[in-house]
């Protein structure tokens, strides 16, 4: 069974593994409905999407995050392994398909979830509202775009003091380069880089911390699309 394939690499509570393992099920269930993952296998699902998600997690770093938002959050990754794992924090998930919004409401009710809120909608238009611009201690992004490119659509979100974080793979030194100009303009500060290795995985990967030290300029995020076809470089 998955969680038992899980367990292997990390210990968690027998409720965390119950949650991870109808999760697992509903990604396979739903993915016949609508397109949510080409790695299905029980064990590389456990190492490349479970634990690679987890692996951003700095205990010490977020001592204090209480409100989390996944943009492109897609199946619901990083952010639905985090909630298993940190179940007191406030999370969001935030996506542009409905049909992947609907899939996640209901991951959030089977896992009886407390206090996540699925959104369904456009990163530059949700960072325009107050309730929702620089809101977040910590948001977090996970194979939407380049670097430079989803620091855009992120970094309006955290409050000053926060953090954005991204997880990237073998190609995360050139999108770091590529995005310094980038994150500074958008408020961000010294881009930190940490490879990560999975186990029984081979790749390269690295998660990309980004602290926020004074505010976005208003005219951040552009309008949709600009960001994609206009990148700040």
């Amino acid at each position: 069974m998955f969680k038992e394939i899980l367990s292997q690499y990390i210990n968690l509570r027998d409720e965390q593994l119950n949650q991870f393992q109808k999760f697992y099920e509903l990604v396979i269930d739903w993915n016949t409905k609508i397109n949510l993952t080409a790695i299905t296998d029980e064990k590389e699902f456990a190492i490349k999407h479970v634990m690679d998600s987890l692996s951003l997690w700095n205990e010490e770093k977020f001592s204090n995050v209480k409100k989390i938002l996944d943009v492109g959050t897609g199946a619901g990754f990083p952010a639905i392994p985090i909630k298993i794992f940190k179940p007191n924090i406030e999370t969001v998930l935030l996506d542009s398909l409905s049909k992947r919004v609907e899939f996640l409401k209901k991951v959030v009710a089977e896992l009886n979830l407390e206090n996540v809120t699925c959104i369904h909608g456009r990163a530059e238009d949700l960072a325009r509202q107050n309730n929702f611009r620089e809101s977040f201690d910590l948001v977090t992004a996970r194979a939407v775009a380049r670097l430079n490119i989803i620091s855009e659509y992120c970094l309006p979100f955290v409050k000053i003091g926060g953090t954005f974080v991204a997880l990237k793979g073998k190609q995360f030194a050139e999108e770091t380069a590529e995005a310094e100009k980038a994150v500074k303009i958008l408020g961000g500060s010294k881009i930190i880089c940490v490879e990560k290795i999975l186990p029984e995985i081979s790749d390269t990967r690295a998660v990309i911390y980004i602290d926020k030290k004074i505010s976005t300029p208003k005219k951040f995020p552009r309008k949709a699309g600009t960001p994609t076809k206009n990148p700040i470089t």
